[in-house]
C-alpha cells in the first residue's frame, strides 16, 4: 500500500485540510493499493492563492528558461519512467510493456515537444500601428483523467506552464500517483514556488471548487462530455476561458481501394489501446457492403488475438478496464446491442474464461448499422460495431452521422486519394492509411468532442490570449 497524505501547494508539502482519504484499487487484484487525501474547497484556496502570487513573476519569465524547465521535467520524467509505469499497471492495469511505450515514452515526448515549440510562437507582431501581443491567460485549473494520467497533466500543466501562467492541477482520484510524482520532479527541477499546485480530490469537491474559484482565469478539462457541460456551465458564472478534451465516437472509412486486412488491424488496435479506453479510439468500423463477410472474418480473428491476464506478463496485449463501474457500464453496452439486435461476432458481456478476478472486458466485435446505441454512444471500453456502406458518398454520411468529431481515419488506395477525402470527415485529426499521431499536431475535436486544442505549440498557444497595444 502507498500512502499519499500531503498535498503540493506553493512550493510546498503540506497537509490537506481535510481529513478523509481516497483508495485507489487495482482493477487487476481488486485490492485497494494507493490512498491519497480527499482534498477540500480550502486546499483549492490556499493552491488559488499561491499560484496567483506566482503569476505576475513567472508570466515574465523569458521563454529561454520555461523552455529549460520543461527539458529539466522531460529527463526527469525519463529518469522515473520505470517508477511511473509501474504506478500506472497498479492503477488502471494496462500491461507494463504497452503503458511504457504509451505513457511514460510518450510523455516524455509531450514535454521535449512543448519546449522546442516554444520558439515557433509569434508573441508578438506588427499590424500597421498596433503592437499584438500574445500574454498568459492567468492562472489555470486543470482537471486530469485516469486514461492517461502522466500525459494528461504534461499536456496541461505542461503546456500552461510553457505559455507562463500559473497551474492549480486536480490529478485523478481513480490513478493519482502520477499528479504525485510530476509534483515531486516540479520541486527537483527547481520551478518557482507556487507555479504548479496540485490538489487531490474528487470533481464535485475538488474539481468544481477550482472552476468556480474568482482567482482561476482558465479551466482546462478532460474527460466525458458530463463533465464538460457541469465545467462550462459552472465557468459561465464567472465569464472564464474554458478547453475541453471530451469524448469521441470516431470512423475508421475504408473504402473499395483500400487492404483491408492491414485497415481493419491497425484500427482495431488503435480502438481497443488501453482496453478501448482513449478518447479517440475507432470504434466504427466502415467498410463497403460487398466486403462486410470478408471484413467480419478479419475482425473475428483481430479480437480473439488479444491476450487478456497479468499485466507483468509479457504475453498479455490488453488488461482490464479501470474499475468496477466501468466494467459493469461496458457490459451494460454490450447487453443493449444484444437487446436491439444487432449482430455479436465475437466476445460479449460474460467475463473472459479463466479470469474470475479482476475487471476485464472481452473484447467485443458487433456488426449492424449506424443506429444502435453500440453504434451512437461512446462505449469506452474494447467493443467495435463494423458498419457497411453503399457507395463513398454512404460512408462519409454515415461517419459524419454522430454527435462527436474528435478523430477520424479513411484508408484508400493511395495516400494522395485517401487524403484528398479528408475534407469530408467532420473530426478534428484524421490519419491516413494507418499513418502516426504526430504529437507536434493540434489535437481536439468538433461537436460533443470539446473546445480547443492540444499538443506541441498549439497546447500552448490555448493558453494565451491577445492585447493589441498602439
Amino acid at each position: 500500500m502507498i500512502e499519499r497524505d500531503q498535498i503540493f501547494i506553493n512550493g510546498k508539502w503540506v497537509p490537506s485540510a481535510g481529513t478523509d482519504v481516497i483508495e485507489v484499487i487495482n482493477p487487476v487484484t481488486e485490492e485497494a493499493v494507493v490512498t491519497i487525501p480527499a482534498g477540500t474547497a480550502a486546499d483549492v484556496d490556499a493552491a488559488a492563492e499561491a499560484a496567483a502570487a506566482a503569476f505576475p513573476a513567472w508570466s515574465k519569465t523569458p521563454v529561454g528558461v520555461r523552455a529549460e524547465f520543461l527539458r529539466k521535467l522531460a529527463e526527469l520524467t525519463e529518469k522515473r519512467s520505470d517508477e511511473i509505469t509501474k504506478a500506472i499497471v497498479s492503477e488502471i492495469g494496462q500491461p507494463y510493456a504497452i503503458a511504457a511505450e504509451a505513457q511514460g515514452a510518450s510523455a516524455v515526448v509531450d514535454l521535449v515537444s512543448l519546449a522546442e515549440s516554444l520558439p515557433e510562437i509569434t508573441w508578438q507582431e506588427q499590424v500597421d500601428r498596433t503592437v499584438i501581443a500574445r500574454e498568459p491567460a492567468g492562472v489555470v485549473g486543470a482537471i486530469t483523467p485516469w486514461n492517461g494520467p502522466m500525459r494528461m497533466v504534461c499536456m496541461k500543466a505542461g503546456a500552461a506552464i510553457a505559455a507562463g501562467c500559473t497551474v492549480v492541477l486536480k490529478g485523478t482520484e481513480v490513478a493519482p500517483l502520477s499528479s504525485f510524482i510530476f509534483a515531486e520532479m516540479v520541486a527537483e527541477a527547481g520551478l518557482p514556488d507556487g507555479v504548479f499546485n496540485l490538489v487531490s480530490g474528487t470533481g464535485p469537491e475538488v474539481g468544481e471548487a477550482i472552476v468556480t474559484h474568482p482567482l482561476v482565469d482558465m479551466v482546462s478539462l478532460t474527460g466525458s462530455v458530463r463533465a464538460g457541460r457541469r465545467v462550462m456551465e459552472l465557468a459561465a458564472q464567472g465569464v472564464k476561458k474554458v478547453a475541453l478534451e471530451l469524448g469521441g465516437k470516431s470512423a475508421n472509412v475504408i473504402l473499395e481501394d483500400a487492404d483491408l486486412v492491414r485497415a481493419i488491424e491497425v484500427g482495431m488496435e488503435d480502438a481497443f489501446r488501453n482496453s478501448g479506453q482513449v478518447c479517440g479510439g475507432l470504434s466504427r468500423v466502415l467498410v463497403p457492403r460487398s466486403r462486410l463477410a470478408e471484413a467480419e472474418e478479419i475482425a473475428v480473428r483481430k479480437a480473439e488475438s488479444y491476450v487478456l491476464g497479468d499485466p507483468y506478463d509479457a504475453a498479455t496485449t490488453l488488461g482490464p478496464v479501470a474499475n468496477v463501474h466501468q466494467r459493469e457500464r461496458i457490459r451494460d453496452y454490450i447487453r443493449s446491442g444484444l437487446d436491439e439486435g444487432v449482430r455479436l461476432l465475437t466476445g460479449g458481456p460474460d467475463a473472459p474464461e479463466g479470469l474470475d478476478r479482476g475487471y476485464f472486458v472481452r473484447p467485443t466485435v458487433f456488426s449492424g448499422d449506424n443506429t444502435s446505441r453500440v453504434a451512437r454512444e461512446e462505449i469506452f471500453g474494447p467493443v467495435v460495431v463494423i458498419i457497411p456502406f453503399d457507395d463513398e458518398d454512404d460512408a462519409f454520411r454515415i461517419a459524419n452521422d454522430t454527435e462527436y468529431g474528435l478523430a477520424g481515419a479513411i484508408w484508400a488506395g493511395t495516400d494522395e486519394r485517401a487524403r484528398g477525402l479528408a475534407g469530408r470527415l467532420r473530426a478534428g485529426r484524421i490519419r491516413i492509411n494507418g499513418s502516426a499521431v504526430n504529437q507536434r499536431a493540434p489535437h481536439g475535436g468538433f461537436k460533443l468532442s470539446g473546445i480547443g486544442r492540444e499538443f506541441g505549440r498549439y497546447g500552448i498557444e490555448e493558453f494565451l490570449e491577445y492585447k493589441s497595444i498602439g
